[in-house]
Protein backbone atom coordinates (compact mmCIF):
# COMPACT_ATOMS: atom_id res chain seq x y z
CA UNK A 1 0.00 0.00 0.00
CA UNK A 2 1.22 3.45 -1.13
CA UNK A 3 2.16 5.70 2.05
CA UNK A 4 1.15 9.50 0.96
CA UNK A 5 3.46 11.97 2.06
CA UNK A 6 2.99 15.06 4.10
CA UNK A 7 4.04 18.45 3.22
CA UNK A 8 6.13 20.51 6.08
CA UNK A 9 6.06 23.98 5.43
CA UNK A 10 8.28 25.95 7.79
CA UNK A 11 7.36 29.80 6.85
CA UNK A 12 8.99 31.58 9.35
CA UNK A 13 7.16 35.06 10.67
CA UNK A 14 3.74 36.15 8.45
CA UNK A 15 1.20 38.28 8.11
CA UNK A 16 -1.73 36.26 10.45
CA UNK A 17 -4.58 37.60 7.91
CA UNK A 18 -2.87 36.10 4.95
CA UNK A 19 -2.19 32.86 6.37
CA UNK A 20 -6.04 32.55 7.88
CA UNK A 21 -7.01 33.28 4.27
CA UNK A 22 -4.69 30.61 2.38
CA UNK A 23 -5.71 27.73 5.41
CA UNK A 24 -9.57 28.11 4.45
CA UNK A 25 -8.91 28.27 1.15
CA UNK A 26 -6.72 25.12 1.23
CA UNK A 27 -9.76 23.47 3.04
CA UNK A 28 -12.40 24.55 1.11
CA UNK A 29 -10.89 23.42 -2.06
CA UNK A 30 -9.10 20.10 -0.79
CA UNK A 31 -10.40 16.45 -1.36
CA UNK A 32 -9.53 13.06 -0.90
CA UNK A 33 -6.31 13.02 -3.12
CA UNK A 34 -5.07 16.68 -1.68
CA UNK A 35 -1.53 15.61 0.68
CA UNK A 36 -2.11 16.66 4.17
CA UNK A 37 0.14 19.87 5.39
CA UNK A 38 1.40 20.76 8.41
CA UNK A 39 2.87 24.52 8.69
CA UNK A 40 5.14 26.38 10.99
CA UNK A 41 4.89 29.59 11.31
CA UNK A 42 5.54 32.56 13.65
CA UNK A 43 2.75 35.93 13.76
CA UNK A 44 3.14 39.21 13.78
CA UNK A 45 1.77 40.43 16.77
CA UNK A 46 -2.00 39.84 16.76
CA UNK A 47 -5.15 38.86 18.78
CA UNK A 48 -7.41 36.32 17.55
CA UNK A 49 -10.94 35.17 19.10
CA UNK A 50 -12.22 31.59 18.38
CA UNK A 51 -16.01 31.60 18.15
CA UNK A 52 -16.87 30.95 21.61
CA UNK A 53 -16.28 34.75 22.12
CA UNK A 54 -17.25 36.08 17.94
CA UNK A 55 -19.25 38.52 20.12
CA UNK A 56 -16.61 40.67 20.53
CA UNK A 57 -16.73 43.92 18.15
CA UNK A 58 -13.87 46.17 19.04
CA UNK A 59 -10.66 46.62 16.36
CA UNK A 60 -8.11 46.68 18.50
CA UNK A 61 -6.66 46.41 21.75
CA UNK A 62 -3.88 48.21 22.84
CA UNK A 63 -3.02 49.11 18.96
CA UNK A 64 -2.65 45.53 17.94
CA UNK A 65 -5.29 44.40 16.28
CA UNK A 66 -8.10 42.23 16.81
CA UNK A 67 -9.33 39.55 14.19
CA UNK A 68 -12.00 37.06 14.38
CA UNK A 69 -11.43 32.83 13.26
CA UNK A 70 -13.46 30.02 12.86
CA UNK A 71 -10.87 27.66 15.36
CA UNK A 72 -12.07 26.58 18.59
CA UNK A 73 -11.56 28.36 21.52
CA UNK A 74 -11.79 32.22 23.23
CA UNK A 75 -9.41 34.77 22.90
CA UNK A 76 -5.58 34.87 22.27
CA UNK A 77 -2.58 36.68 21.32
CA UNK A 78 0.30 35.17 18.66
CA UNK A 79 4.06 37.27 18.34
CA UNK A 80 6.62 36.54 17.38
CA UNK A 81 9.12 33.95 19.75
CA UNK A 82 5.70 31.98 19.66
CA UNK A 83 5.85 28.65 17.57
CA UNK A 84 2.59 28.01 15.96
CA UNK A 85 2.12 24.79 14.05
CA UNK A 86 -1.13 24.40 11.94
CA UNK A 87 -2.54 21.21 11.09
CA UNK A 88 -3.93 20.21 7.72
CA UNK A 89 -4.94 16.87 8.21
CA UNK A 90 -7.51 14.37 6.51
CA UNK A 91 -8.79 12.31 9.92
CA UNK A 92 -10.02 9.80 7.48
CA UNK A 93 -6.96 8.80 5.92
CA UNK A 94 -4.63 9.41 9.08
CA UNK A 95 -7.57 6.80 10.91
CA UNK A 96 -7.72 8.99 13.75
CA UNK A 97 -10.55 10.64 15.99
CA UNK A 98 -10.58 14.65 16.87
CA UNK A 99 -10.06 13.29 20.29
CA UNK A 100 -7.02 11.32 19.51
CA UNK A 101 -6.10 14.39 17.44
CA UNK A 102 -5.81 16.50 20.52
CA UNK A 103 -3.78 13.56 22.16
CA UNK A 104 -1.47 13.56 19.53
CA UNK A 105 -1.05 17.24 19.95
CA UNK A 106 -0.49 17.21 23.38
CA UNK A 107 2.12 14.65 23.33
CA UNK A 108 4.19 16.57 20.81
CA UNK A 109 3.94 19.39 22.90
CA UNK A 110 4.67 17.22 25.96
CA UNK A 111 7.86 15.56 24.63
CA UNK A 112 9.21 18.59 23.38
CA UNK A 113 9.39 19.74 26.66
CA UNK A 114 10.40 17.01 28.10
CA UNK A 115 13.51 17.41 25.84
CA UNK A 116 14.47 20.70 27.26
CA UNK A 117 14.02 19.47 30.99
CA UNK A 118 10.50 21.20 31.13
CA UNK A 119 7.61 19.00 32.79
CA UNK A 120 4.43 19.99 31.69
CA UNK A 121 0.93 18.46 31.65
CA UNK A 122 -2.49 18.84 30.21
CA UNK A 123 -5.63 19.96 31.83
CA UNK A 124 -9.22 18.23 32.03
CA UNK A 125 -10.58 21.37 32.71
CA UNK A 126 -8.87 23.95 30.25
CA UNK A 127 -6.79 22.66 27.36
CA UNK A 128 -3.59 23.26 26.28
CA UNK A 129 -0.54 22.41 28.34
CA UNK A 130 0.52 23.85 31.56
CA UNK A 131 4.08 24.32 33.54
CA UNK A 132 3.98 24.79 37.25
CA UNK A 133 0.03 26.03 37.02
CA UNK A 134 1.09 28.18 33.94
CA UNK A 135 0.01 27.77 30.51
CA UNK A 136 2.28 27.51 28.13
CA UNK A 137 0.45 26.28 25.18
CA UNK A 138 -3.12 26.62 23.46
CA UNK A 139 -4.74 24.89 21.19
CA UNK A 140 -7.43 25.27 18.84
CA UNK A 141 -8.96 23.31 16.07
CA UNK A 142 -11.88 23.81 13.32
CA UNK A 143 -13.00 20.09 11.73
CA UNK A 144 -14.66 20.37 8.84
CA UNK A 145 -16.55 17.44 6.56
CA UNK A 146 -13.36 15.08 8.02
CA UNK A 147 -10.50 17.74 7.24
CA UNK A 148 -8.92 19.65 10.77
CA UNK A 149 -7.21 22.98 10.40
CA UNK A 150 -5.82 25.84 12.72
CA UNK A 151 -3.91 24.04 15.62
CA UNK A 152 -1.91 25.27 18.33
CA UNK A 153 0.72 27.76 19.70
CA UNK A 154 3.86 26.93 22.30
CA UNK A 155 5.29 30.16 23.95
CA UNK A 156 8.94 29.90 23.44
CA UNK A 157 10.89 33.06 23.68
CA UNK A 158 7.94 36.41 22.97
CA UNK A 159 7.02 39.08 24.67
CA UNK A 160 4.03 37.85 27.10
CA UNK A 161 2.82 41.36 28.28
CA UNK A 162 0.04 41.20 25.66
CA UNK A 163 -1.69 37.95 27.22
CA UNK A 164 -2.40 40.63 30.61
CA UNK A 165 -4.82 42.99 28.13
CA UNK A 166 -7.35 40.04 28.13
CA UNK A 167 -8.01 37.03 29.71
CA UNK A 168 -6.37 34.12 27.63
CA UNK A 169 -8.66 31.16 26.94
CA UNK A 170 -10.61 31.62 30.25
CA UNK A 171 -10.39 33.17 33.46
CA UNK A 172 -7.31 33.42 35.54
CA UNK A 173 -4.67 31.68 33.87
CA UNK A 174 -1.22 33.37 33.74
CA UNK A 175 0.52 32.77 30.22
CA UNK A 176 4.52 31.18 30.89
CA UNK A 177 7.00 30.51 27.88
CA UNK A 178 9.85 28.09 27.96
CA UNK A 179 12.49 30.68 28.06
CA UNK A 180 11.24 31.57 31.63
CA UNK A 181 12.06 28.57 32.81
CA UNK A 182 15.15 27.45 30.59
CA UNK A 183 17.38 30.10 29.45
CA UNK A 184 19.21 30.01 26.33
CA UNK A 185 16.44 28.71 24.61
CA UNK A 186 17.15 28.75 20.85
CA UNK A 187 13.89 29.28 18.50
CA UNK A 188 14.97 27.34 15.75
CA UNK A 189 15.96 24.41 17.99
CA UNK A 190 12.43 24.28 19.46
CA UNK A 191 10.88 24.24 15.99
CA UNK A 192 13.11 21.59 14.33
CA UNK A 193 12.26 19.04 17.50
CA UNK A 194 8.56 19.85 17.24
CA UNK A 195 9.05 18.90 13.51
CA UNK A 196 10.05 15.42 14.73
CA UNK A 197 7.85 14.78 17.22
CA UNK A 198 5.06 15.60 14.73
CA UNK A 199 6.56 13.05 12.11
CA UNK A 200 6.72 10.54 15.14
CA UNK A 201 3.60 11.07 16.84
CA UNK A 202 1.34 10.99 13.59
CA UNK A 203 3.68 8.29 12.80
CA UNK A 204 4.20 9.73 9.30
CA UNK A 205 7.09 7.70 7.26
CA UNK A 206 6.65 10.05 3.92
CA UNK A 207 7.39 13.64 4.04
CA UNK A 208 8.04 16.50 2.15
CA UNK A 209 10.11 19.22 3.37
CA UNK A 210 9.45 22.55 2.29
Amino acid sequence: MKVVPVIIRCLGLVDWNDIYIKMNHFTNIRNQFSLDEIWFVEHYPIFTQGYVESNIQIKNINMIPLMKSNRGGKITYHGPGQQIIYFLLNLIRLKITVKKLLCIMENIILSTLYDFSILGVNNDKYPGIYVNNQKICSLGLKIKNNYCFHGLALNVNMNLNPFKYIQPCGNNIIMTQMSNIKKDILFYNVRDILVQKCLFFFNLKNFLYS
